[in-house]
């Protein structure tokens, strides 16, 4: 808990420590403990998926694979900004791959990476139900469509 405490403060290890209390003894709760993780820390570290496991009397390898099937969890930590590009059939056909190498060109990461200064993540997803305005992104819910190339300075620099 020390480690916890260090590494994300002590409030947000408290706010975590108090939602698993209330929650461990609920049967089919880890789900639920996840989510409360997610939300407090941003993402699911090792150190919490551990004391999860150890609190929950939970196998690490059941938490672990709940965490890698489930897209609402992850693994690293997120940029401010997270950036959604749709590569479903619709937007694919109209051009998202282009627009992805240009947001990737832009910022300097890859798929699944947050720039160094923490501002951006990039995440493909397959549908975000916009195909009408295809190829279509999301940042932190704000939504851009019939997306170029050439749009992408413009709307990221919105957000620095």
């Amino acid at each position: 808990m020390e480690t916890l405490c260090r590494k994300f403060g002590e409030e947000k290890v408290e706010r975590f420590k108090k939602a698993l209390e209330e929650l461990k003894n609920i049967p089919g709760s880890l789900i639920a403990i996840m989510n409360e993780a997610q939300e407090i820390f941003g993402y699911l570290p090792i150190e919490v998926q551990l004391y999860i496991s150890k609190e929950m009397n939970v196998p690490l390898t059941e938490i672990f694979g709940i965490a890698t099937f489930y897209s609402r969890f992850t693994l690293k930590p997120s940029g401010k900004y997270k950036i959604n590009l749709c590569m479903g059939t619709a937007c694919y056909v109209r051009g998202a791959a282009m627009v992805l190498e240009k947001i990737k060109e832009k910022l300097g990461i890859q798929v699944g990476e947050t720039t160094p200064d923490g501002k951006f993540s990039l995440e493909p997803t397959r549908c975000l139900g916009a195909c009408g305005l295809a190829p279509v992104m999301m940042i932190n819910g704000e939504v851009f469509g019939r997306l170029t190339p050439d749009d992408v300075d413009e709307i990221l620099s919105k957000f620095e």
